[in-house]
């Protein structure tokens, strides 16, 4: 397998939509499409002070033929990338090595879905969501702290408005008393919409986020409910 193109980018806009997390864009300077699949990830090279390193972040849009693309970025406390991100001035000139990565839904479109994310481990579904109308029923289930940490909500809530296809629940493991929705975290309520997922034929899970939730919905799924590996996709970022 060739190695993925190396290419430069320039940060073009930044928005906040979360307290702790910034949507990043960023153009490719000599115009060329970024060509990608839905689910995949690029490697950013920053030049920091203390020397270049690189880090993967999943493609948050979908891969619509320009040259642009977006990242949401979570600041780490400590974290020497993701604190460049968040201050590096509009502008700046980077380096992209990519696509990569295998978390895609290329072979099982048409499967019945159950996409398991949190925290920025929703981008990856936020790009296989707006890339296309969904073909067989797709359920997002979406865990965060607070509701103040429920990123790309109102997109969300319109994208599931305008695909009949596309249900969207949430769980916070800190909710308020002013939330009515789920509670807890998502490996709570993953045999619940699993089963009911499964009226509409054999589904596949799609797993992202922190290498602790995702191990424990892999354990729930392949050893508790002895889910076919065929049928468990995952990727954490930790």
């Amino acid at each position: 397998m060739p190695a993925p193109p190396t290419f430069d980018i320039r940060l073009v806009s930044r928005r906040s939509i979360s307290p702790a997390v910034r949507e990043l864009t960023f153009e490719r300077c000599d115009g060329a499409p970024i060509t990608f699949e839905a689910g995949q990830w690029m490697n950013l090279v920053l030049p920091l002070e203390t020397g270049e390193i690189r880090r993967a972040y999943s493609v948050a849009s979908a891969p619509d033929g320009t040259n642009k693309f977006q990242l949401a970025i979570t600041h780490v406390e400590g974290g020497p990338g993701s604190t460049y991100l968040h201050e590096t001035p509009l502008g700046s000139l980077l380096r992209a090595v990519g696509p990569q990565g295998f978390f895609t839904r290329t072979k099982h479109h048409d499967a019945p879905s159950l996409f398991v994310a949190t925290g920025t481990g929703l981008t990856p579904f936020r790009s296989m969501i707006l890339e296309a109308k969904l073909e067989a029923p797709t359920w997002l289930l979406f865990g965060a702290r607070t509701e103040a940490d429920l990123i790309y909500r109102d997109e969300l809530q319109i994208a599931a408005k305008n695909q009949p296809n596309l249900h969207v629940d949430y769980t916070l493991s800190r909710a308020s008393d002013a939330w009515s929705g789920r509670t807890g975290y998502v490996q709570t309520h993953v045999k619940e919409l699993w089963n009911q997922l499964a009226a509409f034929g054999p589904p596949h899970a799609y797993v992202c986020g922190l290498e602790r939730m995702v191990s424990a919905v892999r354990a729930l799924l392949r050893e508790e409910m002895l889910v076919p590996r065929q049928q468990v996709h995952s990727e954490r970022y930790d």
